[in-house]
């Protein structure tokens, strides 16, 4: 346990935002970034209780209550307090693949199920969460890793968001040889083109792609399976195939108007928008532009903010 008052002693702190004024002049991370002794506060703040549902990943009504990868975050909120990052780095690499993506873009099921939340505001997991990695990648800690032996054994896996990134990672840990393809120009999926900049920078992503080629893994891009590969290639190739494809089809709209010049799915608009910035500053118009228009987002969610 941090502290057995914590809880009791220190308020919950979060890393305050760039102004609007200042933000709206560039497609950056709006979060700031908190002190390393403000983050060990915070971890002061976790109780270690004896049943931690913060990592517990059950799930409740339709919803996931605590950490779906059941990180071990009473353990590394703990080093934190103590000022033991690269232990708290080793702690939260047992249970998560990238954790400077989930630390940025998960919306937090663990505070949700936070003990001290019941009485009060819960642990500021996320942004401790965050800077545990990222102090990693800054101090050098976070270096490719290939796995000592190869088993022979050839995996193919379609698609290479969150979940094809993740299932290469570890197929590669355990010594298989694996390559992904990707439909795309470039690899991350919804990662690289489903989520704006300014929550995730797509430096952050590329770095994470860039280990991972370096501990073995092939990624081949602007290849679309069924189309320039047939499947039964991938299956002949390879030892097994998993797919991974992402859910890019929108939900259609089955009222009056929705077909109406003006109106978009937020797909094809938030693609387009970041391809056309990381390709070129959005200088090729190659993008759908809402400059001077009144716009209304229907749905509320994730995407909706994005």
């Amino acid at each position: 346990m941090s502290t057995p008052t914590g809880f009791m002693e220190f308020k919950r702190e979060l890393p305050g935002d760039r102004s609007p004024s200042e933000r709206v002049r560039d497609w950056e991370e709006f979060h700031k970034h908190m002190s390393e002794e403000e983050l060990q506060t915070q971890g002061a703040r976790c109780m270690d209780c004896g049943t931690p549902y913060c990592h517990t990943g059950i799930d409740m009504a339709g919803g996931t209550s605590g950490c779906p990868v059941h990180n071990l975050i009473p353990e590394w909120n703990n080093l934190v307090y103590r000022g033991l990052w690269k232990e708290a780095l080793e702690r939260l690499h047992k249970t998560n693949n990238f954790p400077e993506f989930t630390g940025r873009i998960c919306p937090a099921p663990c505070e949700g199920s936070c003990t001290v939340g019941l009485i009060g505001q819960p642990v500021t997991i996320k942004t401790i969460e965050q800077a545990i990695i990222d102090k990693g990648f800054e101090e050098g800690w976070v270096v490719p890793e290939p796995p000592e032996k190869r088993t022979g054994r050839r995996v193919a896996v379609v698609g290479s968001g969150p979940a094809g990134l993740a299932c290469a990672a570890q197929l590669n840990k355990a010594g298989h040889e694996v390559t992904v393809y990707e439909r795309s120009d470039r690899i991350g999926g919804l990662l690289m083109y489903g989520i704006p900049t300014m929550k995730l920078d797509k430096a952050v992503v590329q770095r994470r792609v860039d280990l991972l080629a370096a501990e073995g893994v092939k990624f081949v891009t602007n290849t679309e399976i069924g189309k320039d590969i047939k499947a039964k290639q991938l299956v002949d190739e390879y030892d097994a195939v998993v797919l991974c494809g992402g859910a890019t089809k929108p939900r259609e709209f089955s009222i009056e108007g929705s077909d109406l010049n003006g109106v978009h799915y937020a797909m094809p608009f938030l693609n387009g928008t970041i391809k056309s910035y990381l390709d070129s500053g959005l200088q090729d118009g190659q993008y759908l532009s809402a400059k001077d228009k009144d716009v209304i987002v229907i749905g509320g969610g994730d995407t909706g903010s994005d």
